[in-house]
């Protein structure tokens, strides 16, 4: 601990000590413009909330593929993918998240695409393209986003048509091999009446593993996305936009290290089933704009359809030997409609509306344990969710605004859910091939057997906040909030232990007081933001994760207790001269249950032991320093980027037998762009200290271990890439 808070101390003692150069510096104009109070465009320093706003600059310049690229850049952030299948968000946002793969359980931070609520984890993660901005809200957002945002919120912005013609294009390659190629036209069709965009994306990653087994390069990645847009402007006050996406990401199912076996830190594994990870995705959103003089307001509705597969398969015991292989299927459709006005009269700004959710969901887990036994399970649901919401801000005074807001919410819940148990019937055409696993078949829900109960679920909730601003300066912003949120309950739709029936858990509440402090100093050349936070947790939702000789893995899902977690946060950033931009961050949490009413332990009694225990995905110190330096070179610019980012170790399952690594990032970036600005060269490196991370791990029985007899428990923990060198090109004109 001493160490981790001299070396947080000394990034953050370097950039305030830039304070002396600020009035020899100029200030470097970088403001982006967010959307996250939805009232219209808005400068991130003048919202009473914490967030991260990163602009279409800022995510070239940072190396953004997908949202994971962000998860060391912000305090207090995990935006990762569990490791398990490829795109699964496990998001975790101030000690607040999720950590499973089971597709019946809600996430805790949400994410938006224009504006579309994404309701499924499977598939939340992908390639990022073609962007407008990304917006990370800290802490719950339940009054203006609704349910499953108590740890906070994602919003992602793509690039919209353009009034005049633009096109823009980027080609990159990286070791492993990954090939990536990009491209987008946009301009006028009907001028000042229609505009379009198309936009295409595609990458071929060979892999950058190596699978010990027998020597062949691992985790191949193929993704095409295709995206298109159009605005039609018929009148002066009204607005349409359409956006359909459609993508596609087929690979290799994931490198999983037994760390019974290998030392976790190395990139050493050995698996005799490939697996594979696959995702299929269709989207369209419309969003109709219309002014209206009441209020000098607008009516915004934003329609959206989603439809997700992803299946998946793995070698779960990650050993060379065929001990347990799973084979996975999620599938999603989703229909939404949120309706609202946003206006002012006089002293009030007002924002309020309606939104409506209707989900259907499938979801199909296959357990072989050799080739002729297996188990299959699953589960099927059909969730609606509908809310009225309301906001109101009333500037007291030139300096001080006083807020409140809530949000009703109706949500109910139909959930038929079948035990993993022993498969009657044959291998639907499968055929189980020696170090390639289940290959063929057809996993449908004709493979489950919905003998046990269906499950219905229904509950109403309150989201109300309230909040202060006083801004006795335009360069200060001193605010105060207290809110409350929900995630939604459910049904463990991987109920893999046969002596337990399908068991419902309720809803999660989350009340959270936050204090906050931004501070712009030197005519903008400096700035510095704090943030602190108190968050109360009521029948906190936890995931027991325990190793079971007859299922292999045996999750349950249950409200565990009541549970407190605090910290705070820390941004600072320094132009100290006008070619060099110092910015750092620190963040601290620290989460404890106040009460335990579950066995989370696995030692089949519920005492103060369980509560002893720590909160999973919870990493008590986070802190990051990068330098950002440009100059003129041969009649254009140059910029040199170095970053240093840091997280501790933390916890990865409930029993706290598995944990996820403690990481010191290090990457870089080098760049040139002509004078003209039509195209730009960069250098770039990630991970360049070559680090070691999985994405979970998971304890296994002792049938895993493979007849080691020492070290560590058996564990299923996919590894992640390590260092990556890549040099890209992007065009525009």
């Amino acid at each position: 601990m001493t160490i981790r808070l001299t070396r947080a101390a000394a990034i953050l003692s370097v950039a305030f000590a830039a304070t002396a150069d600020l009035a020899r510096a100029q200030p470097i104009e970088d403001e982006i413009v967010v959307t996250a109070t939805k009232r219209g465009d808005a400068r991130a320093q003048d919202l009473p909330i914490a967030l991260n706003a990163f602009g279409a600059e800022d995510l070239q310049r940072l190396n953004v593929e997908d949202l994971q690229s962000l998860s060391y850049a912000m305090p207090n952030v995990q935006l990762e993918d569990i490791g398990t299948a490829r795109g699964i968000a496990n998001f975790s946002i101030r000690g607040v998240g999720v950590n499973s793969s089971i597709a019946s359980v809600d996430p805790a931070v949400g994410v938006f695409i224009d504006g579309l609520y994404l309701g499924l984890n499977a598939g939340a993660i992908s390639d990022t393209f073609d962007l407008e901005a990304i917006e990370v809200l800290r802490g719950p957002q339940g009054t203006l986003y609704g349910r499953n945002v108590t740890g906070g919120a994602v919003l992602i912005r793509t690039r919209g048509p353009t009034d005049v013609f633009e096109a823009r294009g980027r080609v990159a390659v990286e070791t492993g091999l990954n090939q990536i190629a990009e491209g987008a036209i946009s301009g006028p069709i009907a001028p000042g009446v229609l505009t379009g965009r198309l936009a295409i994306y595609h990458a071929n990653d060979e892999g950058w593993l190596e699978n010990d087994f027998d020597g062949s390069q691992f985790g191949a990645n193929e993704t095409n996305i295709y995206r298109a847009a159009l605005r039609f402007t018929p009148a002066p006050a009204w607005e349409f936009l359409i956006r359909v996406e459609q993508g596609y990401v087929d690979g290799d199912g994931p490198a999983g290290q037994n760390h019974a076996l290998f030392a976790r830190d190395s990139f050493d594994f050995a698996i005799d089933n490939a697996g594979y990870a696959s995702i299929e995705w269709e989207q369209a959103i419309l969003e109709a704009n219309w002014r209206v003089a009441f209020g000098n307001g607008v009516i915004t509705s934003i329609s959206g359809w989603r439809t997700v597969e992803a299946p998946w398969a793995a070698d779960i015991d990650s050993t060379p030997a065929f001990v347990f292989h799973t084979r996975v299927l999620n599938s999603q459709q989703q229909l939404s409609e949120e309706l609202r006005y946003a206006g002012t009269f006089g002293a009030f700004g007002v924002t309020a509306g309606v939104y409506y959710l209707d989900q259907e969901l499938l979801y199909i887990d296959e357990r072989n344990f050799s080739p002729t036994f297996r188990r299959v399970g699953g589960g099927q649901g059909e969730f609606r969710s509908w809310a009225a919401f309301a906001n109101s801000d009333w500037q007291v005074s030139n300096d001080i605004t006083l807020s409140a807001g809530l949000r009703y919410t109706h949500e109910e819940k139909d959930s038929r859910v079948s035990r993993v148990r022993r498969a009657i019937d044959d291998l639907d055409g499968a055929a189980i091939v020696p170090g390639e696993g289940v290959i063929g078949g057809d996993l449908d829900a004709g493979t489950l057997n919905f003998s046990d109960t269906p499950i219905a679920q229904e509950w109403d909730d309150l989201s109300p906040r309230v909040g202060a601003q006083w801004r006795p300066s335009a360069d200060t912003n001193i605010y105060a909030s207290w809110s409350r949120a929900f995630r939604g309950g459910g049904a463990n739709f991987r109920t893999s232990s046969l002596g337990l029936a399908p068991r419902a858990y309720d809803p999660e509440q989350q009340s959270t007081l936050e204090i906050g402090w931004k501070q712009d100093l030197a005519n903008g050349r400096g700035r510095v933001n704090v943030a602190l936070f108190h968050n109360e947790i009521e029948d906190m939702q936890r995931e027991t994760n325990l190793a079971d000789p007859i299922s292999g893995v045996q999750q349950v899902v249950l409200n565990a207790g009541d549970a407190t977690i605090y910290g705070g946060e820390i941004e600072a950033r320094f132009d100290v001269t006008e070619r060099l931009r110092l910015s750092a961050h620190l963040g601290y949490v620290h989460g404890e249950y106040d009460n335990v009413t579950e066995d989370l332990n696995g030692d089949l009694v519920v005492n103060d032991s369980d509560r002893r225990q720590r909160i999973p995905r919870l990493a008590p110190w986070t802190y990051g320093v990068n330098l950002t330096y440009t100059a003129p070179v041969a009649g254009g610019e140059a910029s040199a980027r170095l970053g240093y980012n840091h997280r501790d170790e933390a916890f990865y399952n409930d029993t706290n037998l598995g944990r996820l690594a403690e990481v010191d990032f290090v990457d870089a970036n080098l760049a040139y762009e002509p004078s003209h600005g039509r195209w730009s060269v960069s250098l770039y490196g990630e991970n360049l200290t070559d680090e070691v991370t999985w994405g979970g791990d998971t304890t296994l029985p002792s049938t895993a271990a493979f007849g080691y007899s020492g070290g560590e428990r058996p564990t299923f923990s996919p590894l992640n890439k390590g260092r990556v060198l890549g040099v890209e090109l992007r065009f525009r004109r």
